[in-house]
């Protein structure tokens, strides 16, 4: 099995690799190539399994149909700027989120031939916008607030339109935020969720722009990685034409997160939370999806994610920290 990773240096295309390096199979299979792209190169560790690293911009007729010209069994399509980039650059969201995709498919339908891989692709739950119910359910209505979840609205619906055409076995994940995310701050407007976790365990100080009372979904990088494998392996038939899914997560309030932290790490750490609000910051989070019944997705086999925020903290500890912090 030839498989694909767009957007491979980010944190999940490069946990994702990590994971199939490990297994060495995807499913039933056994993985023979990993090819390997993002607008920077990405920087695997060694395996057995070969490795094909292409550093470049993805968007683009010619780009995307030599990223497909050695046709990859399974897809995963995990690159797009992320949601204050996109709400700040306008043009430069739509041409990654949304033409970068379209271009993406079109070079699938082009090798022809029966040609029809499997194609993961991750979408956000910046699709649903205000007002929402206690949790929203499967059949709750796409209105995105935000030019990112607008981008991610429109390629949700090209997906099931290229599958229903048989162009491409599409399987759409609607992503919690994810929690705590490693490495240095980014451009996502949700970026401050890990902030205030991340930072103050490694003896830095966090800034909060938002009040103690926001809820939101979140998942572990743990979770999601195995959102992932799961998509890419299981009889997508089961989906129907229905082709985009809620993921499993857990809602808690940024008070409930602060909370956790200080279970698990002591009010020293918790200390070095600095409050500032940022009224942009609010507004765009405000406008987000707070809790979800995830009950599709759970029959069709998609792991439950942590339970509580503590959980997801210590798996931060564990897996980013070596198992400790900076008390």
């Amino acid at each position: 099995m030839h498989i694909l990773i767009l957007g491979a240096a980010g944190m999940l295309g490069c946990k994702l690799t990590e994971r199939l390096l490990r297994d060495g199979r995807l499913g039933r299979h056994e993985i023979s190539k990993i090819t390997l792209q993002d607008v920077v190169s990405p920087r695997p560790t060694a395996a057995a399994i070969p490795l094909d690293v292409i550093a470049g911009d993805f968007v683009g007729a010619d780009a995307a149909a030599a990223l497909v010209a050695s046709r990859p069994d399974v897809i995963f399509h995990l690159a797009a700027i992320v949601s204050g980039e996109a709400e700040a650059d306008f043009e430069k969201g739509y041409r990654i989120n949304l033409d970068g995709t379209r271009y993406l498919f079109e070079a699938i339908r082009a090798v022809g031939d029966g040609y029809r891989p499997r194609l993961v692709f991750t979408s956000s739950i910046a699709v649903f916008g205000a007002p929402f119910p206690a949790a929203i359910g499967d059949e709750f209505l796409n209105a995105p607030l935000t030019s990112y979840g607008t981008q991610k609205a429109i390629c949700e619906l090209l997906l099931v339109d290229y599958t229903r055409r048989g162009f491409l076995d599409g399987v759409g994940i609607r992503l919690p935020t994810i929690c705590v995310r490693p490495g240095k701050p980014n451009k996502a407007a949700s970026g401050f969720f890990s902030n205030i976790i991340r930072e103050p365990l490694a003896g830095e100080n966090a800034v909060l722009p938002v009040g103690d009372d926001i809820r939101h979904w979140h998942a572990s990088p743990r979770s999601a990685i195995a959102f992932l494998t799961h998509a890419a392996s299981f009889d997508a038939a089961q989906l129907g034409a229905r082709r985009n899914l809620n993921m499993p997560g857990l809602s808690v309030t940024v008070g409930e997160q602060i909370a956790a932290l200080a279970n698990v790490a002591g009010p020293s750490v918790v200390a070095r939370i600095r409050r500032e609000p940022d009224a942009s910051i609010a507004t765009i989070v405000e406008g987000w999806p707070r809790n979800f019944k995830a009950e599709r997705a759970s029959k069709l086999g998609f792991a439950a994610a942590e339970t509580s925020f503590e959980d997801i903290i210590r798996i931060h500890i564990e897996d980013e920290l070596g198992g400790s912090f900076v008390h």
